[in-house]
């Protein structure tokens, strides 16, 4: 089988100036950027469907966006691969304490067990630490700083949320989130009646940044709330597709109630073949 190595120097001869793929040699960090976000998103598609068959090669994709920007790097004289392996490793090491007490990687060691919740507190309170030290001014340092601007809303949303709520910023149960959705999809409305475009844009992002804290109050990842809501939505679409193919109409030729009609069979199929 081929090993790390080789996809190394597979990436290499792709950048090959003489003899490259033409593609590949256009390519910079940037451009990549948009393959790497498709390439995590097809990963997390896989696990969510129990496709373990094509799991691996979803990850192999993913691995190969981290090996093509080691080797943009390299050619810049900026870092090489192994830097990176080198720095995720001793991150982990430095955040692991209870593992690695005296951050040797193959040190055996005979600690007590700590339960997650203490794991937790520990791992949030090192990387306050990392945040302080990286700071350029101490005394600007926000507990915000570092939650990448280029997340998805959604999981940038839950990310702010849960730094804040580790000062106490945040609501004790998910009861008075949903009054606060409540009060959130109000805004919305009274912004409708007043027919204004700005105020009902930013109206609704308060409600979907509320809806995103209730469901971090419920346990519920949104990202992947919505995106089984999407294939929710597509399979049933598709039903009705399908249906009217079979009798020889189109969607143009149904008006919204028929629509919705061939939508309620989709539901009642669907719950008939989860029993």
């Amino acid at each position: 089988m081929y090993q790390l190595d080789d996809l190394l120097h597979l990436m290499a001869r792709l950048r090959d100036p003489q003899h490259g793929c033409p593609w590949d040699l256009q390519q910079d960090y940037a451009s990549i950027v948009p393959h790497t976000i498709e390439e995590a998103y097809e990963v997390a598609d896989a696990i969510e469907r129990g496709d373990f068959a094509h799991l691996p090669g979803e990850l192999g994709d993913l691995l190969f966006q981290v090996v093509y920007y080691s080797q943009l790097a390299r050619e810049d004289g900026r870092f090489s691969f192994a830097e990176v392996i080198d720095s995720i490793t001793r991150k982990l090491i430095r955040r692991h304490p209870h593992v690695f007490p005296d951050g040797d990687l193959y040190g055996a060691v005979d600690l007590p067990r700590l339960d997650e919740a203490a794991v937790k507190q520990r791992w949030e309170a090192i990387k306050t630490e990392e945040r302080a030290e990286a700071a350029a001014v101490p005394e600007q340092l926000s507990l915000l700083d570092d939650v990448p601007l280029g997340l998805p809303a959604l999981s940038r949303a839950v990310k702010l949320q849960k730094r804040a709520a580790q000062v106490g910023f945040d609501w004790p149960t998910a009861l008075p989130v949903v009054d606060k959705v409540r009060e959130e999809l109000d805004e919305v409305l009274e912004a409708m009646s007043e027919n204004d475009p700005a105020a009902i844009a930013e109206e609704l992002g308060d409600l979907l940044f509320v809806v995103t804290n209730l469901a971090r109050h419920l346990k519920v990842d949104p990202e992947a709330a919505l995106r089984a809501g999407n294939r929710k939505f597509e399979q049933r679409f598709r039903y009705i597709e399908r249906t009217l193919a079979t009798s020889g109409r189109s969607i143009a030729d149904c008006d919204l109630a028929q629509l919705e009609a061939l939508w309620c069979e989709a539901k009642v199929l669907e719950k008939a073949m989860s029993k």
